[in-house]
């Protein structure tokens, strides 16, 4: 019935569910303002509640990220190819790596490839295929050319590929990925005879250097798991290529943003797959390959995996770091804007909530806790994201600051003292964080002294930073998509 009713309906439908995360956000954000004079205890409430909810995320991420920073120390010690030389089929087993790039200078995908060069495991075994777009032109020709000169010999195969603007497709990522996978398949399985069952492929952003270890542990727990075939393999992403260079606010963004890939690690809840993943090749041709009509291409690929093999999909963590680059231009300035984009291109992940809603309803047989469960996480993610800066920077002064009889009341002249009691303990929790951060970066480089010294009280740009580039971004991703108005695709700019 419910079935019947949204396809009838599936227009209405489709744009109700594009509303509705943006009207949630601009609900919750503007409760406080008209809240405070027409219900302010109920705000006061509201409030504190949020207050509560945000130590319990801040001090499960310290913990988890904890938990995931001995395990990766771990990780790089081991010898992950004395462990897959135990299994007596590990020769088959090859990797295929799809690099989308598009306008991405050429010192960015040689140092990728240069990483992958130095794998623990077999280079005849790995496969490369630069995934440019045709629209790039000629500058797609000569960075190619020079980069298969350099090489077409470190692998097993280095292919190139041109994606054109086709009809029904969304310039992108994703569309990109599924042209390079396809194009993988067909030279790999179909002409070089590979055992698909034996083919892991690897979406990896182009500025993704993969620890030594990564493909050697990869095959180890691909061979290992006997459900192997509805699995997604996912490293740790660490912004921290650049962090040195970047400016003070996008190196405190940077950095949070790898403690929480980090801890999210050792969440297998909440765990899904995010930039630079893995699964076999089987399983992607499965499924019909990344969806082409659309941008955020991870964690659509996750949800079209969950709902294809009902509900038989996990996410498997491989504790390894990948360093990535903090979003650097040519300018400070330039810089931020960059930054800017890149987080609303990930808040842009919203959008998927209408195609998981729409799954959660319609898709019969999976089991209901288990598909419940995961929809809800994500949602809460997505429509949270603009609201948790508003509600924790300026919710408590609100009610007592714009309502002076409330202010006069026990909860009025209490609230913001409770409220920053409970907030001053997920400084601790941010301390610990700060800790994990630092034994995390790279060495410095040769900077001056002073510098040094004022690092840590980088930190105390947070609450700007947390506005600048997570809440408005995501309200302004938000906002877009409840307007109808529908972002594309930018390639966050490197120098």
């Amino acid at each position: 019935m419910i079935r019947n009713l949204l396809k009838k309906h599936d227009r209405k439908v489709h744009r109700f569910l594009e509303i509705f995360p943006g009207f949630v956000s601009w609900s919750l954000i503007l409760f406080p303002f008209w809240g405070s004079f027409l219900v302010p205890t109920l705000v006061a409430y509201y409030i504190l509640a949020f207050d509560v909810y945000w130590l319990y995320r801040s001090g499960s991420m310290t913990i988890f990220a904890f938990i995931s920073f001995f395990k990766i120390k771990a990780y790089q010690k081991y010898d992950w190819m004395r462990d897959v030389k135990g299994f007596g089929d590990w020769k088959k087993i090859h990797h295929i790596i799809i690099i989308p790039t598009y306008k991405e200078p050429l010192y960015i995908l040689r140092r990728t490839l240069s990483a992958l060069k130095k794998q623990t495991f077999p280079n005849r075994k790995i496969s490369c295929v630069l995934a440019f777009e045709e629209r790039e032109g000629e500058a797609a020709s000569k960075k190619s050319n020079i980069l298969k000169k350099e090489f077409s010999k470190s692998f097993a195969n280095l292919f190139i590929t041109l994606h054109p603007d086709l009809p029904g497709e969304v310039k992108g990522k994703s569309s990109n990925m599924a042209y390079g996978a396809k194009f993988a398949k067909k030279e790999i399985i179909d002409k070089q005879k590979k055992d698909i069952n034996f083919t892991l492929i690897t979406s990896a952003d182009a500025d993704a250097c993969l620890h030594e270890k990564h493909l050697a542990c990869l095959t180890y727990k691909f061979l290992d798991k006997p459900n192997r075939y509805n699995l997604i393999f996912q490293p740790a992403i660490m912004y921290y290529n650049n962090i040195w260079e970047a400016p003070a606010p996008i190196r405190v963004f940077s950095s949070t943003s790898s403690l929480v890939q980090i801890g999210l690690l050792s969440r297998r809840d909440r765990l899904i797959n995010f930039s630079t993943y893995s699964t076999s090749l089987k399983m992607v041709d499965q499924i019909g390959y990344w969806d082409v009509d659309v941008i955020p291409e991870d964690y659509r690929l996750f949800f079209k995996a969950f709902y294809a093999l009902k509900g038989k999909l996990e996410v498997e963590p491989i504790f390894l770091p990948v360093y990535a680059d903090a979003a650097l231009s040519s300018s400070f300035w330039k810089s931020m804007k960059n930054q800017y984009e890149q987080v609303k291109r990930w808040a842009w992940g919203v959008s998927d909530d209408v195609y998981i809603i729409k799954k959660w309803l319609t898709i019969p047989g999976l089991p209901f806790w288990e598909k419940t469960m995961r929809a809800l996480k994500v949602i809460e993610d997505h429509f949270l994201w603009p609201v948790n800066w508003f509600a924790i920077t300026l919710g408590a002064t609100l009610p007592p600051l714009l309502n002076e009889d409330f202010a006069r009341t026990i909860i009025g002249k209490r609230l913001p003292q409770t409220a920053s009691i409970i907030l001053s303990f997920s400084l601790i929790f941010l301390i610990l964080a700060l800790y994990i951060d630092f034994k995390q970066r790279p060495k410095m480089k040769e900077i001056p002294f002073w510098r040094k010294a004022i690092i840590p009280f980088e930190y105390f740009l947070l609450p700007i930073v947390g506005f600048f580039f997570s809440a408005l971004p995501g309200l302004d991703a938000h906002t877009r998509l409840m307007l109808g108005k529908y972002i594309e695709y930018k390639v966050t700019e490197k120098v």
